[in-house]
């Protein structure tokens, strides 16, 4: 059964992005069937992965209003995954979306076409809760929230929470929250330590191990059109690798995510 799994969050510079390129890859490696979704109208997962979102023939945009077949948008990555991109024409496809009955299906719909080809669908989510995010969390089994670990991380977080919950209630009972992930995270501070504890007592939300950690790879990887892992081994791609890695036993045999509790 094919797995779909939203990275959300409301706030902006959390490392979603990263994150969403970074298990598809480390999947792909493992011999999955990997779609990513991007739903982001900066089409920042699209550059990323080496494709220019400014020259797409037909996007995402056209795929959630109907225009065109899902399959007819999948574009193939460097790194063996398959890519639903986008661009700024989706901010147009949010609007007009708003307009018509069972949008935050339009996903949902699309992916019933085209889903049972892939193992794993990770769906890259934009920095809000309007529509697109809506259609993200209805569309996916599970969500994993990366949170930055600096001040003011959680704020929204309880918002962010608020709606997947109204997602479970009305569009998507099914939807399972796994957690948050630490992102941009430095071992050798307490900040970064206070964050996750700050975040977990006052949320009561799972915080998944391993932490990501901060490392200029990240920046490199985007600029070369290719995911974190394509490069030399460093300690991003190793964190992921081993998330990756928990995320599919978890669905294989329903074995618990690892958590991660800092050192105090």
């Amino acid at each position: 059964m094919t797995r779909v799994l939203a990275v959300a969050n409301q706030k902006g510079g959390v490392a979603k992005t990263t994150t969403v390129a970074s298990l598809g890859a480390a999947m792909a490696e493992k011999g999955r069937r990997v779609l990513l979704v991007d739903l982001d109208p900066q089409g920042s997962l699209t550059f990323s992965l080496g494709h220019d979102p400014d020259t797409l023939a037909v996007s995402v945009h056209e795929v959630l209003l109907g225009d065109v077949e899902p399959d007819t948008a999948l574009l193939t990555t460097a790194e063996g995954m398959t890519l639903l991109p986008a661009n700024i024409d989706l901010a147009g496809a949010e609007a007009m979306l708003l307009m018509r009955a069972g949008r935050e299906y339009a996903l949902k719909r699309a992916l019933a076409k085209i889903g049972a080809g892939f193992d794993v669908v990770v769906v890259d989510c934009p920095p809000s809760l309007g529509v697109l995010t809506l259609n993200g969390l209805t569309a996916a089994n599970d969500v994993i929230v990366p949170l930055q670990c600096e001040t003011l991380a959680h704020r929204g977080v309880g918002q962010f929470l608020r709606t997947v919950n109204d997602v479970q209630q009305i569009t998507n009972a099914d939807l399972v929250l796994l957690g948050a992930l630490p992102t941009l995270y430095d071992s050798r501070t307490t900040h970064s330590r206070d964050v996750i504890f700050d975040v977990a007592d006052r949320y009561q939300l799972p915080v998944l191990a391993p932490p990501i950690p901060r490392t200029v790879r990240f920046a490199e990887a985007s600029a070369s059109g290719s995911s974190v892992l394509a490069g030399r081994k460093n300690k991003g791609a190793n964190a992921y690798r081993e998330l990756a890695d928990a995320l599919l036993r978890h669905w294989k045999s329903g074995r618990a995510l690892p958590t991660y509790a800092p050192e105090v």
